[in-house]
């Protein structure tokens, strides 16, 4: 299944559950929630029919297409560095920053899109900003992060 399929997916999910929201408010965490559950199911399938599938059709696959160095090495090296830090969190941590930090959601937002008490979320989500700055701290005195 390929990332427009999934897209889609997702779309038809939202449109045949939307009356079920019970909160207008919560429409943010709410998409969210099936996002991520229509992503898992897509992970689960693809990794079961990949266990499945033959070497041959293994190579067929298509292999991602590399950014240039030139254009791209800059913006390349921040990414990795993100998610090295990142790769440092354990999953609970990791799934609250990323929804706060980069998809700029609320504690309450959070609490709702993944089911945990709200005084979960902002435990998580401070110990999770303060694993992050340690981490990127650790790298800037080893010298593999300059910050400008």
């Amino acid at each position: 299944m390929a990332t427009d399929d999934v897209v889609q997916e997702v779309f038809i999910v939202i449109h045949s559950r939307l009356h079920t929201l019970e909160r207008p408010e919560a429409l943010r965490s709410w998409i969210y929630g099936v996002v991520r559950r229509v992503v898992s199911a897509h992970h689960r399938a693809r990794r079961s029919s990949l266990d499945a599938a033959s070497p041959l059709e293994l190579a067929e696959l298509p292999v991602p297409r590399q950014p240039t160095p030139l254009d791209l090495a800059e913006q390349n090296d921040q990414v990795k560095l993100l998610w090295s830090v990142l790769e440092e969190l354990d999953d609970d941590k990791r799934e609250v920053f990323v929804l706060a930090e980069l998809e700029e959601m609320t504690a309450p937002e959070i609490s709702e899109a993944i089911d945990i008490p709200i005084n979960t979320a902002y435990s998580r989500l401070r110990a999770a900003r303060q694993a992050f700055n340690e981490a990127l701290a650790r790298r800037e005195a080893r010298g593999d992060v300059c910050r400008t």
